[in-house]
């Protein structure tokens, strides 16, 4: 099948409005080959891909040791069934228990909003209330309790706005010791990756937890993005000092190979799981196959040295070369937002850098801001900077 039969297809029958907006901004791209870091169109063009699916691919599509493990895997396994205890589910809980301080538990699903409708039915279980307080601009999934947490437009596209849902501003503990009274949890992705990669204050994530056990709410960390090593921990709330009671991982941890996702819980926000064996069911959650690619996963996640501070330096220097078009970096280990001196420039960059043969994709709810996700295997940096620098010539041109 060629491009445009493709392209056809899924403007007919798969997702019209996404295609004919991505074909009207010049963006065309159908994805056929893929390897490492770079994903070539179907046409055979190739770019360099600093989005990863957000987070989904960190050690590079089709890595071969991830494939291998699901190779071997295959020879033996299958889904498994949630019913009965499994070895693998045990061993890659008791792995994921031992790498996230204050967690007790492990529950799996097989998507991060899955994971983040777990978290909040635990809060809601643990504490005997309901209420969520999240932030405006936030983003945690499109499933049911997902949804209703996350931006209010989004949710009140589905009609899945919800009086116990609460939005204050990132950033802003004084608004959130405003609304946490009487609330079941408290959830943040620790660096909002549709908002543009905002960096928490230095302060923030230490009075979140602090509000949190004064109000004896609990504090769910959203680390789909932020984790696996993008921050230069395993977790990105080390990096700011903070235990939540529930951390969720999810995209990378399936190695980009099969799906898998984890809410990870205090002993608290887990104590149900003494109780009720059947409280929560996952058909597909924590498929046995799965488990063995996290496994592998966190082996090579574990072993990674990330080029962080050759990003620092290279794109300190790239804001120095245009000061007036990229007028600030955000940065926190390898969640990196760049944002531009027009609030359409995160869009704008995103077409130039794939005229440039390079994938990233603009904040979605800040599209003065472009997500820059690099790998964490990635090695060739210079070629990103060069196509960046180039991409803000043509736009300081417009």
């Amino acid at each position: 099948m060629n491009k445009q039969e493709a392209l056809h297809l899924a403007e007919q029958y798969l997702c019209p409005d996404r295609v004919r907006f991505l074909r009207n901004v010049g963006i065309d791209l159908v994805i056929g080959r893929r390897e490492g870091y770079r994903i070539w169109d179907v046409d055979g063009r190739e770019l360099i891909d600093i989005h990863l699916n957000g987070g989904v691919y960190n050690l590079g599509h089709r890595n071969p040791d991830i494939v291998a493990a699901l190779t071997d895997a295959l020879e033996t396994l299958d889904i498994g069934n949630h019913h009965f205890p499994s070895t693998e589910r045990a061993l890659l809980a008791q792995r994921l228990v031992e790498l996230t301080p204050g967690s007790h538990y492990a529950v799996f699903a097989s998507g991060g909003g899955e994971a983040v409708d777990l978290a909040i039915k635990s809060a809601r279980r643990a504490t005997g209330r309901r209420k969520i307080v999240s932030v405006t601009d936030a983003y945690h999934g499109h499933t049911g309790l997902a949804l209703a947490a996350g931006d209010e437009q989004a949710a009140a596209n589905f009609l899945a706005t919800d009086p116990d849902f609460v939005r204050v501003p990132f950033n802003d503990a004084e608004a959130l010791a405003a609304a946490i009274p009487n609330a079941a949890a408290v959830i943040l992705e620790t660096v909002p990756a549709t908002a543009g990669f905002p960096r928490p204050q230095p302060d923030y994530l230490p009075a979140v937890r602090q509000l949190c056990d004064d109000a004896g709410a609990l504090y769910i960390a959203d680390e789909v993005q932020t984790g696996l090593g993008r921050t230069g921990s395993m977790w990105g709330v080390e990096h700011f000092g903070v235990v939540p009671d529930i951390l969720i991982t999810g995209k990378g941890l399936s190695g980009g190979i099969y799906p898998i996702a984890a809410t990870l819980l205090s002993e608290r926000a887990g104590a149900w799981l003494e109780t009720d064996g059947w409280g929560h069911v996952s058909t597909f959650g924590g498929a046995e196959l799965g488990c063995r690619v996290a496994q592998k996963v966190l082996d090579l996640t574990e072993a990674a040295d990330p080029p962080i501070d050759r990003w620092t330096t290279e794109l300190a220097a790239l804001q120095q070369r245009h000061p007036s078009w990229l007028v600030e970096v955000r940065q926190t280990g390898l969640v990196i937002g760049l944002k531009f001196a027009h609030e359409m420039g995160g869009m704008l960059m995103t077409k130039l850098l794939f005229d440039e043969g390079v994938w990233a994709m603009f904040a979605g709810f800040d599209r003065s801001v472009l997500q820059v996700k690099p790998g964490l295997l990635m090695t060739d940096v210079e070629p990103v900077i060069a196509a960046l620098d180039r991409a803000c010539m043509k736009a300081e041109a417009l």
